[in-house]
């Protein structure tokens, strides 16, 4: 029985590290805004470089980071490289970080005053 339970433990401990991690890469306000601006589009690093106001160079190292974090993919099209989220968990993430700065800023933060509405998918 204990040998369950620390598998389990290891298996827990593995996890929390990893998500450490994670925040540990969230934890830049240049990545974030990456991570936003990809949240329902698929773009170039001139483009991310123009929406979050930094050198295509530094934007392609933040993207180079989140690339060996797995947080990003990227597609070649000729000669350029587009970037998208992996998966939805990031997004989630950075939203529910900026939730929760919001609390800090208010005592009725803007997404308890709005209505959330979910995108529909054009297709």
């Amino acid at each position: 029985m204990n040998a369950d339970n620390d598998g389990s433990t290891n298996s827990e401990y593995a996890s929390v590290e990893l998500a450490v991690e994670v925040f540990s890469m969230l934890a830049d306000a240049t990545r974030v805004r990456i991570i936003l601006a990809l949240r329902s589009n698929e773009l170039s690093v001139s483009h991310l470089s123009d929406i979050v106001g930094k050198s295509p160079a530094s934007v392609s190292q933040h993207l180079a980071k989140l690339r060996l974090a797995r947080i990003v993919h990227t597609r070649q099209d000729g000669t350029k490289i587009f970037y998208r989220l992996a998966n939805e968990h990031a997004s989630q993430l950075v939203s529910e970080a900026i939730f929760q700065a919001e609390h800090s800023l208010s005592s009725e933060p803007a997404h308890h005053r709005t209505s959330r509405i979910e995108p529909t998918d054009p297709n």
